[in-house]
């Protein structure tokens, strides 16, 4: 009577691990797309990566960059001071957009121009993402906003 106890605990067990495992692993597995590193100019330049990866990129909208095209599709260039990335968007800016304010976009890189499926901008007079903030402090561009 007590190894069948035994054995019933024992399968148990192994199949409380094994549904831990198999769960893990489809959440691993389904959170894979939605993971998106943040990269700045400069990283982008010195580092390009592959085409098919899926990333987040920030910093400044250079000035006089903004060139709309035909239907919705903008391009500009976005720098943290150090390096500059052309971008091509196609879709509704967010009203803040504008040049020398900041801006994240979500996108790839592709034959050297960043393809951005979504832009945030900045959506006050004093906030900025902090992963721009810090690259345009690495690169010695970023200006405190006055107080007062």
């Amino acid at each position: 009577m007590k190894t069948l106890k035994k054995r019933r605990r024992v399968q148990i067990i192994v199949l409380a691990v094994v549904a831990l495992a198999l769960s893990t692993a489809l959440i691993g597995y389904a959170m894979r797309d939605g993971i998106n590193f943040f990269r700045s100019p400069s990283q982008v330049i010195a580092e390009p990566p592959q085409p098919t990866e899926v990333f987040r990129i920030g910093g400044l909208v250079e000035e006089g960059s903004i060139i709309r095209g035909q239907g919705e599709t903008v391009r500009f260039v976005v720098t943290d001071g150090g390096e500059s990335v052309p971008v091509s968007f196609t879709g509704v800016l967010p009203d803040l957009f504008s040049e020398n304010q900041g801006m994240v976009g979500t996108g790839s890189y592709v034959n050297g121009v960043f393809e951005a499926t979504e832009i945030l901008a900045k959506h006050d007079e004093t906030y900025m993402p902090k992963e721009v903030v810090d690259a345009l402090k690495e690169q010695g561009v970023y200006k405190e906003a006055d107080e007062g």
